[in-house]
């Protein structure tokens, strides 16, 4: 990883978001919108990696797979537009742009900007860590707006939690490593370039990040479909681990 690795996953986030803020605010069709922003973002970030980083491989959920991918030691994982559906509805600011970088197996800077919150979170600057001192009350799990999995629901049963719907992966992630939600629990399958840049910046700042099963999240594989995760405060990973064992029959 170069020195400025972080800088530059920071600032395309920022500079993409900040071009969907303006395209957003012109308005239009919502479904002209949302196909516009996807392609617009993905056009300036695969820019502007091809020219700051000419040597790397660049995977975005709009673009085709790199056929170097596998073998290549550096690969930006993109997600240009992150809560498309949210983009296309006015007053919603739970959309994202995902910027990481995966180097020789791991997750080594990323960053995400909500533009509409005003916010960009990296790990240039990471997040404080999560201050679980005095900690009390109910969990509140944050959960997919369109498709939040049932065995949540049944975590929620179990431990007593509080469910709360948002969109894109990026704010979900935001908002646990903000403090306005404790965890984000999900399962039934997304794409590496969903949570890559949430977890690099969750992890950064001290949060749990894993699969359901506490296994490790593995990133730039063969399959870009990834079954699951769980980002939470590190306080309340094994009480949310021995849930989900509990509500899915995992041994």
């Amino acid at each position: 990883m170069t020195g400025d690795d972080h800088a530059l996953a920071r600032d395309l986030a920022e500079q993409a978001g900040r071009r969907l803020a303006g395209l957003r605010a012109r308005g239009g069709d919502p479904d002209v919108l949302r196909k516009t922003g996807d392609r617009l973002s993905h056009e300036f970030l695969t820019a502007a990696l091809a020219d700051r980083r000419p040597g790397d491989v660049v995977l975005s959920e709009e673009g085709a797979d790199h056929p170097a991918r596998l073998g290549a030691q550096r690969v930006w994982i993109v997600d240009p537009l992150d809560g498309t559906r949210e983009f296309g509805e006015p007053g919603r600011t739970d959309w994202a742009v995902h910027v990481a970088l995966w180097e020789q197996g791991a997750l080594v800077a990323g960053a995400v900007a909500l533009p509409a919150q005003d916010r960009v979170l990296s790990t240039l600057e990471p997040a404080p860590a999560p201050d679980d001192s005095g900690a009390s009350g109910r969990i509140r799990i944050v959960v997919s707006r369109t498709r939040a999995p049932g065995f949540v629901r049944n975590i929620s049963g179990l431990i007593g939690a509080d469910l709360v719907p948002m969109g894109s992966a990026g704010a979900k992630v935001a908002a646990v490593i903000g403090g306005e939600v404790d965890a984000y629990v999900h399962g039934g399958g997304f794409y590496e370039w969903d949570t890559a840049a949430p977890v690099a910046v969750a992890r950064a700042a001290g949060f749990h990040a894993s699969r359901i099963d506490g296994s490790a999240l593995a990133y730039n594989q063969a399959d870009l479909l990834m079954p699951d995760i769980l980002v939470c405060r590190p306080a309340i990973a094994g009480v949310l681990l021995e849930a989900i064992r509990e509500v899915t029959n995992a041994p």
